[in-house]
């Protein structure tokens, strides 16, 4: 009987009725592609693309180098020095990201206790020559300054989910 009922429908291309069918559902129905460059697809508050570091209110910047975002990058993506200061505190001197190795979990966000390294909204970045995928403490300071406004705009409603 089984053997009867697959050479019906292999003589009669059913299958192909039926994608065919499924096919024309969707002809006519409302397209929904986005034209990039023009139109923006809605981006979740929780997305998370480049990252940046961030500052206090007086300039100074907020990582403490305490290493936890290092320790805990399941990629070991990031690399941090440090070095202690005259009063007595400790700062970074280095402090790399290689954005080739980043799985961007957002796991070095979590771990961080002064809310220093983040990850922005911004995802329109690109990479010409050798070397540029890794971010410097330079480039992620300056990250962190552009988008500073809109950081904590982000902070303060993922405060609310909390």
């Amino acid at each position: 009987m089984q053997a009867l009922r697959h050479m019906f429908r292999s003589l009669f291309l059913l299958e192909l009725f039926r994608g065919m069918r499924l096919t024309g559902r969707y002809l006519f129905a409302r397209k929904i592609t986005v034209q990039y460059p023009e139109e923006r697809a809605p981006m979740s508050p929780r997305f998370r693309g480049i990252h940046a570091l961030r500052r206090y209110a007086n300039g100074e910047e907020r990582c403490i180098a305490c290493k936890l975002c290092e320790a805990v990058c399941p990629a070991l993506a990031i690399t941090i020095d440090s070095e202690q200061r005259e009063d007595g505190t400790r700062r970074t001197t280095r402090y790399d990201i290689d954005l080739f190795k980043c799985i961007y979990c957002g796991f070095c966000e979590e771990a961080c206790p002064v809310d220093s390294i983040v990850e922005t909204r911004y995802y329109e970045y690109h990479f010409e020559n050798r070397g540029e995928q890794i971010m410097t403490k330079e480039k992620l300071i300056a990250i962190g300054d552009k988008f500073e406004k809109q950081i904590a705009a982000d902070r303060a409603a993922d405060a609310t989910y909390r």
